[in-house]
């Protein structure tokens, strides 16, 4: 999952990005407010955890002019400041949850979770096809309750095959969940992971999950059951602030 941290100070910056890849995200980081708005009209992220002291505006006025906009993107607010109405401005900015520093790691990564899990529909962190069974919070895809090893990428696409289930997703969705639009390689590099993660499935006993809807992109689906919307196109940009 790809997350947009939005932290001024450099050491904090670097200890929370370490947390957050232990915790299996991918991370990309901004500083200022101004960047933050505009990484988030222009590329889709799963999350965006943002410091509430920027220098250039409170990240407050980040989340409300994001959600002026519509921009869907969940947001945890990190802050050093424990008093309740704090945590009311936040959520009544447009925050997801809240978070104040020092915190645990874990919770911190565990809180995240929770929040994409809401977002996406899903209360439980298990998603399953089958006898596909992914976890969201310990990474593991089992097929029949045995372990099926994937790299990072291929966990990456089958995952957000999982959380769309039903739903074509085209080569240009896979290419901004995989990369965020930033050094992505030529578009048929998806054919060669849908293969590779095809055939590890296929070896665990997991059937033909993954269909090929021609000219439009990919779907996994339970076997039998029909598509449930049309091609899902990757976000480049949106209303300007």
């Amino acid at each position: 999952m790809r997350i947009l941290l939005v932290e001024p100070v450099a050491r904090k910056a670097e200890e929370t990005t370490l947390h957050m890849q232990k915790g299996g995200f991918i991370v990309d980081h901004v500083n200022t407010g101004h960047d933050a708005l505009g990484m988030l009209k222009s590329y889709n992220y799963d999350l965006a955890v943002i410091d509430v002291r920027l220098p250039d505006m409170d990240g407050y006025e980040v989340l409300r002019i994001s959600r002026a906009a519509r921009v869907p993107t969940p947001v945890v607010v990190l802050s050093e400041e424990r008093a309740p109405m704090a945590k009311v401005k936040a959520f009544s900015s447009g925050a997801d949850d809240y978070v104040t520093r020092p915190y645990e790691s874990m919770e911190l990564t565990a809180r995240m979770q929770a929040v994409i899990r809401r977002s996406k529909g899903y209360s439980e962190p298990t998603l399953r096809a089958g006898e596909l069974e992914l976890s969201l919070d310990s990474r593991e895809v089992t097929v029949h309750g045995q372990n099926v090893h994937l790299t990072g990428k291929e966990y990456m696409i089958l995952e957000l095959l999982l959380l769309r289930k039903g739903m074509v997703l085209t080569k240009d969705a896979f290419l901004n969940h995989l990369y965020g639009g930033m050094d992505e390689p030529e578009m048929k590099i998806i054919d060669v992971f849908i293969c590779k993660l095809r055939k590890k499935l296929q070896m665990a006993g997991a059937g033909q999950l993954i269909s090929t809807v021609w000219g439009q992109g990919y779907v996994l689906r339970d076997e039998g059951s029909p598509l449930a919307a049309p091609p899902e196109r990757a976000r480049t940009h949106a209303t300007v602030f």
